[in-house]
């Protein structure tokens, strides 16, 4: 494995693209590569004048933006560590992160710095608004000094002209620490996963060049998933500025509305998407149709046909240039994913972890299989641990360049999720058919245990739950010996429908036999519980299952 300085990536990158764009806001400002570097060159005389140190953390609190991106990469390569913290958290949330990372500079939108107390905060010496790069708080008069003269500091260093070969990055080394990512995971509280230089360059190198290689620095994307996030950050973001992309931020919450407006104006090249966005687009685009030609979808030449019209419409509906989405972070509904597969719609589901910064597994469209999240990527391994790995699911275990140094401050956290020999534990269960295929079967953390000992993953029986008309989403749970599923309901459409709440309960579970029909004996529902209003979640959106447990 030939380790490559990411930074040098970045500044090979910047140097050969410099009037190429590079951020955009969408609908708003375009830097380009050399308008970034520009930008990261002031930072790093910033941070040099405050007396930031290699190593010292860089606190990125903000919705998606261009200055987001120079904020990271600015940190990132002076040899900073960057710690991206999600812009939705509740401001004690925010002073936690700040604090436990040991930051010293804070990147902030100027409507979340409302909310946060500087008090509570004290090791941060400086405040920077991240839309102006305005200082909102300095610790001296000196650090204020700084900012008040970094044009002048600029051109002092730069009189005549500032161009390509004057950019000299930090060179980092394979098992250096390069960013901390906090993960607020389904069970429990948030840790520091620390992400080393070697992870991100393998993760690069896998989409450079073995899952996208044909995307170029002509190539665009739209990002919408969350950049503090390893998934968005990794693949909407870093890999394409070390080959020159033009990445396009939405800069507002993701709804299917927007982002179908985003990828018709911008047609990307690549779209990274979680499930949760396609089967909306799903449920509100074709179920509606697939309803409706139900009996003509039986007929062999009008099913062809209709296949190929949806698909088609699909595809438009994604801006029409796309190789293919990669569709991860959760499970996929198994009803959608095969309509899909069905319809030749061009589109693959991997796997990953924020720990694996975050590649574990992936295959192209063309060559996966379905249910499958991939083959292992490059510079991994996987293991399952099970007798039979083929066909009785197991832990699955990894180990590889992508894999994280540990838990920042938590041994004990750290030392649970590696094994005796090295391997570390994703807390998901699965199995690897002969081809080297990686199939999920849930979370073990999930798991429940049936009453003759059978293994239950209520993923699967929520996604038979989730295709059912008017509910949004489900969760199962062991409840007194039986299984309880809480449904969150559409009650908005059902009232828009005629029905009242009373109707729309009795409607649902007069389905409970049908479902259970679905079902093995073991993993049949007793009950279902209706919520008025939706599941508590996780910024990435999955349920917070830990908060609906009841006896175990």
């Amino acid at each position: 494995m030939e380790f490559t300085s990411v930074n040098r990536l970045l500044q090979e990158s910047f140097r050969t693209h410099w009037d190429r764009p590079a951020l955009s806001n969408y609908q708003g400002v375009t830097l380009k590569y050399g308008d970034v570097a520009r930008r990261i060159e002031k930072l790093h005389i910033a941070f040099e004048q405050c007396g930031l140190q290699k190593g010292d953390k860089v606190a990125i609190c903000s919705r998606n933006q261009a200055n987001w991106g120079v904020s990271f990469l600015a940190a990132l390569t002076y040899g900073a560590v960057p710690v991206p913290i999600l812009h939705e958290f509740k401001a004690g949330n925010i002073h936690y992160l700040v604090n436990h990372s040991e930051a010293k500079v804070l990147f902030v939108d100027e409507v979340i710095w409302e909310g946060l107390l500087i008090d509570e905060m004290p090791a941060l010496q400086v405040v920077v608004q991240i839309n102006t790069f305005k200082f909102l708080y300095a610790m001296s008069d000196e650090l204020w000094h700084v900012r008040e003269h970094l044009n002048e500091s600029f051109g002092h260093k730069y009189p005549d002209f500032f161009g390509p070969d004057d950019l000299d990055y930090y060179q980092d080394s394979p098992d250096e620490l390069a960013v901390i990512n906090y993960t607020s995971g389904t069970s429990g509280f948030s840790k520091g996963v620390m992400i080393p230089y070697r992870a991100l360059w393998s993760n690069i190198d896998f989409a450079r060049n073995y899952a996208l290689p044909e995307l170029t620095c002509e190539s665009t994307v739209v990002s919408m998933l969350p950049s503090a996030h390893m998934y968005g950050m990794m693949f909407e973001f870093l890999f394409e500025m070390t080959i020159g992309m033009h990445v396009h931020f939405l800069t507002r919450i993701p709804s299917p509305k927007i982002i179908m407006q985003a990828f018709a104006d911008i047609k990307p090249d690549i779209i990274i998407s979680v499930p949760l966005i396609i089967e909306k687009i799903y449920k509100s685009k074709l179920k509606p149709i697939l309803d409706k030609n139900k009996l003509l979808f039986g007929l062999p030449i009008i099913d062809q046909l209709l296949q190929k019209k949806i698909c088609k419409e699909l595809v438009n509906t994604f801006g029409g240039r796309f190789i293919e989405v990669i569709i991860g972070g959760a499970a996929f509904n198994p009803e959608v994913e095969r309509f899909f597969r069905k319809i030749e719609f061009p589109f693959t589901v991997g796997y990953g972890m924020t720990e694996c910064a975050p590649i574990i597994a992936y295959a192209r469209h063309e060559q996966t299989k379905l249910f499958s999240c991939g083959r292992t990527a490059p510079h991994m391994e996987i293991r399952i641990d099970s007798p039979d790995p083929v066909h009785v699911p197991g832990e699955v275990q990894v180990r590889g360049a992508n894999v994280f140094l540990g838990y920042f401050k938590n041994e004990e956290a750290t030392a649970q999720a590696l094994t005796e020999d090295g391997w570390f534990r994703t807390g998901d269960m699965g199995v690897l058919d002969e081809d080297g295929f990686l199939f999920l079967r849930g979370r073990s953390k999930c798991m429940i245990l049936g009453p003759s000992g059978q293994n239950i993953y209520p993923e699967e029986i929520e996604g038979v739950l989730n295709n059912l008309n008017y509910v949004v989403d489900s969760l199962v749970i062991e409840d007194e010996g039986g299984l309880t599923a809480l449904v969150y309901p559409d009650w908005h459409r059902a009232g828009q429908d005629g029905m009242d709440r009373a109707q729309l309960e009795a409607l649902l579970n007069a389905s409970l036999p049908v479902v259970n029909k679905e079902l093995p004996n073991y993993a049949r529902l007793r009950k279902f519980e209706f919520l008025p209003e939706d599941f508590e979640r996780t910024p990435k959106r999955s349920i917070k299952r830990y908060l609906y447990q009841r006896n175990k």
